[in-house]
């Protein structure tokens, strides 16, 4: 083992002033930094080494976000030229996507999984520390449940291996990750916050097991209900987290400290740059609105009927940005000859040229935009996991299973939040509906369509799918070429 010293050439000074040579060249060791395998066998070397792997954490949303244009909540017209992408966006909403065409649409969303995973294995086998091994394995399959729920039939990659790997089935995927996170849950911190922010624990474990039971007849065939509420009951009865009183303070520009997140992507503007929701929603005239250095893309908007769908009363639907658009000061702004003004309404997917078509739908603001901020990229954390989303997990648990009382009950928490009614009575439409107001702009909107099988239906500017080939994505056509054991998903 290859050792660095610092050396001390003791009573040299002195020495040498008698005129003598100095001849003790003693070394007195200070710091060791192995070479060999065993850097990780202490947490602080731990610690050292899982940093990285949580950087691809911070990558969730840029994967994901684009592929919420697939669902019913989120549209990107053609205005004019602009986002015309050789009709990537119309694809995507009208689910006319394929392997070739839009490989790159799907092939960067399974890197991201299969690559992370990758880094995690390699690393598995250095750390000695077992919280830290389950950490990671924890980790591990987080990046494995987004690859199944996107794609079906996977790798389960659970080592480093320089063969070719095989693919397996929805099922045995789903079987691996329920088997990993509980066999690490009980070596996992119990800490929320501070040092473990962002990090997994054992309530971001229980948070992924409930999401997979949840969903577990979509993946499987048998439905995990009561699996489903156990897994939440735990994160409720925990004491660990409440709702925050304000639903918007869950999205401040400064979040992390909301009492409602179970697990959050870190970003900072200038040190971990990535989340930028204004950019991609604003009008390029918003610059003058909020000060901020770049002119935004005026791209993303809400489908009007999910816009619709939101009750005047109901505090979240703050999260739209409709009517007339000012500048810092309060004056009024025009997009040529005509005031700027937000209208939900979007009359087609391919808006012609001009001003009209750049004003048309409501736009985005449920992460708080970042005034008189010279950065593209906002210091907002990324939410991946929070507790509002788990009391409608329960209470739409309990409805599956007869709970109606107990469901109603979960449910209407987060509507009394939102300034709504309670509900007297529950369907499964308005369950769903429910969710998208909660939680529009959080990345979950295609898995509950999933779900609740209205993924396929038809919607603005869109046709009933023939089939429900696209409640799975396509393996990527850069993946069948590199491994040809991998089988593309029926319909493509």
């Amino acid at each position: 083992m290859k050792k660095v010293h610092i050396k001390l050439l003791l009573g040299c000074s002195a020495l040498m002033l008698a005129g003598q040579a100095c001849t003790d060249l003693t070394e007195t060791t200070y710091d060791v930094i192995p070479t060999s395998g065993t850097f990780g066998s202490t947490p602080s070397q731990a610690a050292a080494l899982i940093g990285p792997l949580y950087n691809g954490l911070g990558d969730y949303w840029g994967n994901k976000v684009n592929l919420n244009a697939t669902t019913d909540e989120m549209i990107v017209p053609t205005r004019g030229g602009d986002w015309k992408d050789g009709d990537n966006w119309l694809r995507l909403y009208t689910h006319t996507w394929n392997p070739v065409t839009d490989n790159g649409q799907f092939n960067g969303p399974w890197n991201w999984c299969y690559n992370n995973i990758t880094s995690i294995n390699q690393q598995l086998g250095t750390i000695k520390d077992e919280a830290t091994k389950a950490e990671l394995r924890a980790l591990r399959a987080f990046f494995h449940y987004e690859a199944m729920d996107m794609f079906g039939n996977v790798i389960i990659a659970d080592q480093v291996s320089s063969g070719t790997p095989k693919q397996s089935t929805r099922t045995e995927v789903f079987n691996f990750i329920e088997k990993e996170l509980l066999a690490v849950r009980p070596n996992l911190s119990s800490t929320v916050g501070g040092a473990y922010y962002g990090r997994m624990n054992k309530y971001v474990v229980d948070m992924i097991l409930a999401k997979m039971y949840l969903n577990a007849q979509v993946y499987t065939g048998t439905p995990r209900w009561q699996n489903a509420i156990t897994r939440c009951d735990t994160i409720i009865n925990s004491g660990k987290f409440r709702l925050a009183s304000d639903f918007f303070s869950n999205f401040s520009v400064q979040n992390q400290g909301s009492p409602e997140i179970i697990l959050a992507t870190p970003f900072d503007k200038s040190k971990r740059g990535g989340f930028h929701p204004q950019m991609q929603t604003l009008h390029y005239l918003n610059q003058l609105t909020y000060n901020i250095g770049t002119a935004p893309w005026n791209g993303f908007a809400a489908v009007t009927e999910f816009y619709n769908s939101f009750d005047d009363n109901d505090i979240r639907k703050k999260m739209w940005i409709v009517g007339q658009q000012y500048r810092a000061d309060g004056t009024p702004l025009r997009d040529d000859a005509l005031p700027m003004v937000f209208t939900p309404e979007i009359k087609s997917f391919v808006l012609a040229a001009g001003a009209e078509g750049r004003l048309q739908g409501a736009r985005y603001q449920k992460y708080e935009i970042q005034k008189n901020n010279s950065f593209t990229e906002q210091d907002n954390d990324f939410v991946v996991f929070r507790l509002g989303d788990v009391y409608l997990m329960r209470g739409e648990a309990k409805f599956r299973l007869g709970n109606t009382a107990g469901a109603l009950a979960d449910i209407n928490v987060i509507r009394a939040r939102a300034g709504m009614p309670n509900f007297t009575t529950l369907t499964a439409e308005n369950i769903l509906a429910e969710r998208g107001r909660e939680l529009a702009g959080e990345l979950h909107r295609r898995q509950d369509q999933i779900r609740f099988d209205t993924f396929g239906s038809p919607k603005r500017f869109k046709a009933q799918d023939p089939d429900k080939r696209y409640y799975l994505y396509p393996i990527p056509n850069d993946q069948l070429s590199l491994n040809p054991g991998l089988k593309q998903n029926p319909g493509y």
